[in-house]
């Protein structure tokens, strides 16, 4: 307690005052002396026996804390009945609390990290290890139709590690919040011949009949960059799945509570298993001719639900997955 500089200097003005206090009332009388001694004797044992409980009470708190800070077990500390040491503990509790949310939801951020690179990594060395080895074929090999046809598939894969290497950078720059979406009144009818402009080559060279049915004038609110981008890992991901000679379908609908893309394409559909972790990262699906890395979806959910969307998937009744992303009004 004497080292708490306020109880030093009340103690020095206590002792001041009771002294001079014993020395009036010795100045008065006897009697009047000795009450004053008894008073200040009382009162100076009872404010340091308080505050002595005070100080144990501080101490054992603090003991406490310290405990928290550096034993990741231990994260309570025990009631305490006194009125403002009460309120103090109150308020630490609900600050140890918010640290062990914290600590659990760095926990799961660490793991989620972990969990990632490793996913990262292992995406990344399927297409580096063919390229390795058609590199070593191709470089014994004095075929030219053959070298020509292991060009083009490095080619493929370099193209399509560039893909997955930007959609893993977009995924990042989303998940730490830096991209900002622009709201904005967008064309559909645009916005659908903007996701479909990068693949009309595609889909003449496989045979893919686009057929689009979209109002002229119809509009909808986000960022047309971002949801041009979404449409086209969709309409991709039709693409694989219908292969030649197949359909993809785009309507546009109006309800006086949203509006609403959809999606369909003449393949064969989702695996039921498949269904419910289709936006999933880094989910391939069931199938062993699954293709593909897991990113598109994903990256096409995360933009739209930035934007105050949805989108869901399932099979089409008449055959074919159906993709519906949806706004609101």
């Amino acid at each position: 307690m004497l080292r708490n500089r306020e109880f030093r200097q009340f103690a020095i003005l206590f002792f001041l005052m009771a002294f001079v206090t014993v020395i009036f009332g010795f100045v008065i009388n006897l009697a009047a002396g000795i009450l004053a001694i008894v008073c200040a004797v009382a009162f100076g044992t009872a404010f340091f026996g308080f505050t002595k409980n005070r100080y144990k009470s501080i101490a054992k708190l603090s003991d406490q804390i310290d405990l928290v800070l550096h034993n990741a077990n231990r994260m309570e500390i025990d009631e305490l009945d006194e009125g403002e040491l009460s309120i103090l503990h109150s308020e630490i509790t609900k600050m140890t609390l918010r640290i062990r949310e914290q600590n659990d939801a760095l926990k799961k951020e660490k793991q989620h990290l972990a969990d990632s690179l490793a996913d990262i990594a292992h995406q990344l060395r399927t297409p580096l290890t063919s390229a390795n080895l058609i590199l070593s074929l191709l470089a014994n090999n004095p075929d030219e139709n053959q070298r020509k046809a292991f060009v083009r598939e490095t080619e493929d894969l370099l193209v399509r590690m560039d893909w997955l290497i930007t959609s893993l950078l977009k995924l990042s720059r989303l998940d730490a919040g830096i991209v900002v979406f622009q709201s904005q009144q967008i064309d559909v009818r645009n916005l659908i011949c903007a996701a479909l402009r990068p693949f009309l080559i595609p889909m003449e060279l496989h045979d893919i009949t686009i057929q689009t049915d979209v109002p002229e004038g119809v509009m909808i609110q986000g960022d047309s960059g971002w949801l041009s981008e979404a449409i086209q890992n969709i309409l991709k991901n039709c693409m694989e799945s219908t292969g030649d000679n197949g359909k993809i379908e785009i309507i546009f609908g109006d309800t006086p509570l949203f509006s609403e893309i959809t999606i369909h394409d003449s393949g064969e559909g989702f695996e039921k298993e498949d269904l419910p972790c289709l936006f999933e990262r880094f989910y391939r699906g069931k199938s062993s001719n699954a293709t593909g890395y897991g990113i598109g979806l994903a990256l096409c959910k995360m933009i739209i639900t930035r934007q105050g969307g949805t989108i869901t998937a399932k099979n089409h009744s008449q055959g074919g997955a159906i993709f519906v992303i949806r706004f609101l009004k």
